[in-house]
């Protein structure tokens, strides 16, 4: 099953692509993926959501060996993208991913049997208010003890740093079980040790069946993995998985999986990808 671990990642701020470029690439996406991103009004946003799509079709063709052409991704109800296949087979027997950007990156990450959450944040100071004023708007989010951590980190620009850490660590726990709402993340609570062992407490109780890494990825730019059980997922998520139940043995097989490092793709690549593939 390892080979179902894989990281990409993409620095959009090295593509710089003229208008006749960039509807030259989204025409290689299927047209009902088009308004998703040219609902964007900036440029800088539509390049995040068009190589988002490009690394999900990428990724699942290399991967499963899919044609193009019958690659379907759709979303559930909350917004998390799975994709409709019934032949992925039984080296990966319950293939998901997840995608995430922020300031200069898109990245996406997949796992064959346990669920994945994938988040990224770009660690910008407020322009208009101080460090103290911003994170304020999020407090409600974070346990007593996290809180705690974050506005005694140090320095202001500490204090910011710690933030974004706990903060992209519940991103991506939400994003892997399918939620799509940070209600409830004050529940869910983070404990590391120097940021290297992390593990995490809901609703007061140590959870085991989960993984969580957490690094930065360069350019003041965090990047956290979640990794944990197929039962966690919400109902409309779980409907669109293979399995949702496995043994222990067989589903800590996945859990103890190698964490790879990520990969770094171009946007050239993707594009001369895809368009090889229809040729």
């Amino acid at each position: 099953m390892e080979r179902g671990v894989q990281r990409w990642v993409v620095d959009i701020s090295k593509w710089e692509p003229s208008p006749h470029d960039f509807s030259s690439a989204l025409s290689l996406l299927p047209q009902h993926e088009h308004f998703s991103i040219t609902r964007f009004i900036r440029m800088e946003d539509r390049k995040r959501a068009l190589v988002s799509r490009f690394l999900q079709y990428a990724l699942v063709h290399e991967l499963l060996g899919i044609p193009f052409d019958e690659i379907t991704i759709n979303r559930t109800a909350e917004g998390k993208p799975y994709l409709e296949y019934d032949k992925v087979g039984l080296e990966f027997p319950n293939f998901n991913f997840n995608v995430s950007h922020h300031g200069d990156f898109v990245a996406i990450a997949s796992e064959p049997l346990c669920l994945v959450g994938l988040d990224i944040v770009s660690c910008v100071i407020p322009l208009k208010e101080t460090v103290l004023d911003f994170i304020q708007n999020f407090s409600s989010y974070f346990s007593h003890l996290e809180w705690d951590n974050i506005v005694n980190a140090g320095s202001s620009d500490d204090i910011l740093v710690e933030f974004y850490r706990y903060w992209c660590l519940k991103e991506a726990y939400v994003k892997a079980i399918g939620s799509g709402l940070a209600y409830g993340l004050d529940k869910v609570e983070f404990h590391n040790t120097i940021w290297m062992s992390i593990s995490v407490k809901i609703n007061g109780k140590d959870v085991r069946d989960w993984k969580f890494w957490l690094f930065e990825l360069r350019k003041r730019h965090w990047v956290s993995i979640a990794r944990g059980h197929p039962r966690s997922a919400t109902e409309s998520y779980k409907r669109t998985l293979k399995r949702s139940e496995f043994n222990n043995e067989d589903y800590h097989k996945g859990l103890h999986l190698p964490n790879v490092d990520f990969v770094f793709r171009t946007v050239e690549e993707l594009i001369l990808l895809m368009n090889s593939k229809r040729c």
